[in-house]
């Protein structure tokens, strides 16, 4: 088969780099200039922003063979959607670069969070070719007047990086955006078939080619391999394009990753617990001695700033070609910060997830990984931060923050050998993120009640909504439903001859400034004395600040000087101690496919297997853990029981993470106390749960009554657990999304308190008077499948009654249970002493022999 001219020109432009082109790509190719939509799997460093990006210049250099060089003002032609602002930067250079060597006069620009008003105004007077924006900016431009005008020449639309939005509001919103372009494409067509005159515009936008399956707006969605990829496909095109126009192209490259872990000199005497790992900076810093550049990855963002101020303690000689990359820093640090990456002026950053995905660092040669990220999919993104083009190899360290961490680092490598990755359950039903869209294009030009309901149909996400329900979103934006309605501020839709429209002012303006899904605590900016941003904090950190103390913040120590309309002013300080700001998060769960490995690797310790050095170097533990209590087979189920003179401490290992073991942990708790009452006192990790309670209950009877049972599940849950409590906590985001309390204007943000209170408020109103309120009803099933992972907890009951029960009374903490019971100590209300201090006469209290040798036989009670 021949090929096109824009193929041909494409060919050309490879060969002028010396580049090869890859089988995918061409693949690629083939199937964009055959008019199909689809999802192109792609490891991180293939070029596969280029694979999605030329065939799009491609089929428009077809289009326009002879004055491709000399057309201009084209309109809006791509639209790039992004999850990071983050990764907009390096994208347009990349496209910007291949435009300009291939003499195409057009522009590529941005528009997200960061996008200056002069720059946004800018794009209103005069759109380039190519616009790369995140979701919460398509949104803002679904919120202009007479938007379709911005999409009237739209081909296609990239979402980059679509593995990190599926499965989060974020992901719900690009479907919604697309079920619009999709409709206006539609309507764009009908109108160039219809020559007689122009579509009647009333409903416009509702207008289906029947049946015929044709969509001339093309979907494409880019995503690193993933558990669920044909899902993952289905949820961003949606149910309204023809089965053969959808294409699936997969790289299949071999990305080589090297993956090494750090072992601790003596694990019998390394951490216990936690997460900074801090103790084996040494072996670290020769990792970052050896290579060219590093990238030093932390799970959150409190874990980096401890970090980068150990290093700078440790090793000032860094000072200077080292940096930190966080979400919370100022835009112009991240900005610096990459473009010194670029340039090679780096030895050594520390960052989070905010490098993540898609950024070009070609000069990082090497990852480090402090702690478990928790998921394989993760692990392997990261890891490809390190020799990022094609070809290359990713080498990977990973640091373990406490002693069995370990096992998790042997599971990680055997998970990647085995091809085990997550997958990314869609969300279904977001009733808030729904709300607000209908505002959105309320806000607009407004919209039809019976044509939205059929495009919301056609998405994944609301195919299932029912039109009883959907009534009931309509009579609240416009009535504020059964219970608002005597409130003007919830009354914010107007019906004009069918057309739902928002016509006041301060209501869209308001609105405007709410569209997003990403909720947290409120933040406070950062600035100096002196003029010039360091970042945003939140609230709750510097609420605890008094003029005067010391904290340590982007890599800086500074003194609290005063809070001012919702600014913290600084100044430098010389003090080398001080706190560290928190944000909220917490820490990451146990992924299930990453659990399930590390189950497998621990029934191949039992089995004596060890030829993992990680295995090998945790003999010790797993020694001690065999002569004291067992190791339990794949089979198996091990509980442990032991006295102190705290009580009666028992213990359970599902190895399920510990958002599971919270949920077990309670359910096992109250199906005990339902033989005889107590007090239970609960602490968790990822591997396993502890019960620690006064008496000695009578847990033996209730595992002879099928404690571990499915039967009336969510019945026990609910009682088990504050569902109540923990659901008014998901409302809280619910009602910010769903626009039923306003945050705050900029600089001007509400307070998190009054935030806090004006959502309880409305969760106890609805309760009392709407117990069947649909966000009432989203929070308490938000609840349990994000807070409990009431499926996962499911699966795992059912497991566990298929296993052998082991029962152990010992003496003492065993090495599994030891993290649990540190882990547990943070949770005390009130001590004067340090975690380190409690942590080491707990060590002194439970001594183990290193070499253990046989003792005499525990005594046996119960069954």
């Amino acid at each position: 088969m021949m090929d096109t001219p824009g193929q041909q020109i494409i060919r050309q432009w490879f060969l002028s780099k010396n580049w090869e082109q890859f089988a995918f790509q061409q693949e690629m190719e083939e199937v964009y200039l055959a008019g199909n939509s689809g999802l192109l799997n792609a490891p991180t460093g293939s070029g596969k922003t280029f694979a999605m990006f030329l065939p799009f210049l491609a089929g428009y250099i077809n289009k326009h063979p002879t004055d491709y060089k000399t057309r201009q003002n084209n309109g809006l032609r791509m639209l790039w959607i992004t999850p990071l602002r983050a990764l907009t930067n390096d994208i347009r250079k990349a496209m910007q670069t291949a435009c300009d060597e291939l003499d195409l006069p057009w522009r590529i620009m941005t528009r997200t969070g960061d996008t200056s008003a002069a720059e946004k105004a800018a794009l209103k007077r005069k759109l380039p070719e190519v616009l790369l924006t995140t979701p919460e900016s398509l949104h803002l431009m679904l919120a202009q007047k007479d938007y379709p005008k911005l999409f009237q020449n739209l081909e296609v639309v990239v979402v980059d990086e679509w593995h990190e939005l599926l499965g989060t509001k974020r992901g719900v919103q690009v479907e919604l955006g697309l079920s619009r372009l999709k409709h206006l494409g539609k309507n764009q067509e009908i109108r160039i078939k219809n020559q007689d005159g122009p579509l009647e515009t009333s409903d416009s936008t509702n207008v289906l080619v029947p049946d015929s399956g044709f969509l001339p707006l093309k979907i494409w969605g880019i995503s690193a391999t993933i558990g669920n990829l044909e899902q993952a496909a289905e949820v961003l095109l949606g149910n309204d394009i023809a089965p053969d126009r959808i294409k699936m192209v997969r790289a299949k490259l071999e990305k080589k990753i090297v993956i090494e872990s750090v072992i601790p000199d003596n694990v019998e005497t390394y951490s216990w617990a936690g997460h900074i790992g801090i103790k084996l900076l040494p072996q670290v810093m020769e990792i970052v001695a050896r290579s060219k550049t590093t990238l030093i990855f932390t799970n959150t963002r409190s874990q980096s700033e401890i970090w980068y101020h150990a290093i700078l303690d440790k090793y000032p000689e860094y000072a200077g070609i080292m940096a930190m990359h966080h979400g919370s820093l100022d835009n112009d640090i991240r900005n610096w910060v990459e473009q010194a990456l670029h340039n090679e002026a780096l030895k050594v950053v520390v960052c989070t997830s905010s490098l993540d995905l898609g950024v070009d660092f070609r000069p990082v040669d090497t990852v480090v990984q402090i702690g478990s990220p928790k998921g394989v999919a993760r692990f392997m993104q990261r890891a490809g931060r390190s020799g990022h083009h094609p070809g290359a190899i990713s080498k990977a360290y990973f640091v373990p923050t406490h002693s069995l961490e370990l096992l998790e680092g042997a599971a990680l490598k055997q998970a990647l050998k085995n091809g085990v990755y997550e997958s990314r359950d869609p969300i279904l039903l977001a009733l808030d993120v729904l709300i607000q869209y209908m505002v959105t294009l309320a806000v607009s030009d407004g919209f039809r009640a019976n044509s939205l309901f059929k495009e919301l149909k056609t998405t994944f996400g609301y195919a299932d909504l029912k039109r009883a329900e959907y009534n009931e979103l309509l009579d609240f934006i416009t009535r504020g439903g059964k219970t608002l309605a005597q409130y003007d501020e919830f009354l914010k839709v107007e019906i004009e001859n069918g057309l739902y429209k928002v016509n006041s002012r301060r209501v869209a303006m308001r609105h405007r400034l709410s569209i997003g899904t990403i909720t947290s605590d409120v933040s406070i900016r950062v600035k100096w004395l002196s003029g010039g941003s360091l970042g945003t904090i939140e609230e709750s950190f510097v609420s605890r600040l008094k003029p005067g103390d010391n904290f340590w913040f982007a890599g800086r120590s500074l003194e609290f000087v005063r809070i001012k309309e919702m600014t913290a002013f600084v100044k430098k300080s010389n003090k080398n101690k001080g706190m560290i700001p928190s944000w909220m998060g917490g820490r990451m769960p146990l992924s299930s496919q990453l659990s399930a490995v590390l189950r497998f690797k621990l029934d191949e310790v039992a089995q004596g297997i060890e030829q993992d050095v990680e295995v090998k170097a945790l003999k010790p533990l797993f020694d001690i853990q065999r002569q004291e209590s067992h190791l339990p087979r794949s089979n198996e189920f091990l509980i442990e029981h032991f006295e102190s003179r705290n009580g009666h401490h028992l213990l359970f290992y599902p190895f399920e993470g510990r958002l599971v073991h919270e949920g077990m942990a309670s359910l096992l708790a109250y199906r005990i106390s339902k033989i005889k009452n107590a007090s239970f006192s609960i602490a968790m990790n990822d591997y396993g749960f502890e019960l620690l309670t006064d008496d000695n209950l009578p847990w033996q009877e209730a595992l002879k009554k099928d404690l571990f049972t499915i039967d009336n599940l969510l019945d026990d849950i609910q009682h088990s657990l504050n569902a109540n409590e923990m659901a008014r906590r998901r409302f809280r985001d619910i009602a910010h999304i769903g626009g039923l309390i306003f945050t705050g204007y900029p600089g001007q943000p509400v307070k998190g308190k009054h935030l806090q209170a004006s959502s309880s408020l409305l969760f106890d109103v609805f309760s009392e008077y709407e117990p069947n309120n649909l966000l009432v009803r989203q929070a308490y099933n938000e609840a349990l499948a994000f807070q409990l992972e009431e499926f996962r907890l499911r699966a795992a009951l059912q497991r566990i009654q298929k296993q052998k029960i082991i029962i152990k009374y010992t003496e003492r903490p065993t090495p599994f249970a030891f993290p649990i019971l540190v882990d547990s100590l943070g949770r005390e209300k009130f001590t004067t002493e340090s975690l380190e201090e409690r942590v080491a006469k707990m060590t002194q209290q439970y001594q183990w022999d290193a070499d253990p040798q046989p003792r005499k036989p525990i005594r046996k009670r119960g069954l």
